[in-house]
């Protein structure tokens, strides 16, 4: 039997990038990575005179993703590079990803976010969770358009990011898939 997908963001769930900068979040760990954009100011050099991108991260998250019951899935800017940045300090595994192409960053006239149609693709009707913190009440109303398998949109507080209460409603989300599937 298929576990539920869980996109994971990157910044905002994991990195509380919005927490005030000059105090780091309890139990988290600051990692500092180089600016690797490939952008042609980077490829000229330039990004060697800019400051490395702080990303503080909770390693406790890692095995508390890992016990949820779901198949991890990256959905963030990050994509591949979340594998060789984010997965290490969090303990996991290297993840698939969501390989947003063309549609990165790209805004759409209806006001959907710009990942929620490329998530709704890559799960080909597979029950999902997303923990995002730019979900809106349009990219509900698109999953629930679109997509033939449950989906749960779970904003996190970029100011915060994952907490125990996080956890608990994916935790909730997961049993209420088991159940549905006993009971069908």
């Amino acid at each position: 039997m298929n576990r539920p997908l869980l996109f994971l963001d990157v910044d905002g769930p994991l990195n509380p990038y919005a927490a005030k900068p000059e105090k780091r979040p309890n139990g988290y760990t600051t990692l500092r990575v180089p600016r690797d954009s490939g952008s042609p100011e980077d490829q000229a050099g330039l990004s060697a005179r800019r400051r490395p991108l702080r990303v503080r991260l909770n390693p406790e998250h890692g095995r508390a993703l890992l016990r949820l019951g779901y198949e991890l899935c990256w959905a963030t800017t990050w994509m591949d590079k979340a594998n060789r940045w984010i997965a290490p300090v969090l303990g996991l595994p290297e993840l698939p990803f969501v390989d947003f192409g063309d549609a990165l960053f790209q805004d759409r006239p209806d006001g959907v976010h710009w990942k929620t149609g490329p998530l709704v693709d890559y799960a080909d009707g597979r029950p999902f969770a997303w923990v995002d913190d730019e979900q809106s009440d349009l990219d509900q109303a698109y999953v629930t358009a679109h997509h033939r398998g449950r989906g749960l949109l779970h904003h996190v507080n970029p100011r915060i990011g994952l907490r125990g209460d996080d956890f608990r409603t994916l935790t909730d989300f997961a049993r209420s898939l088991d159940i549905s599937r006993a009971a069908g």
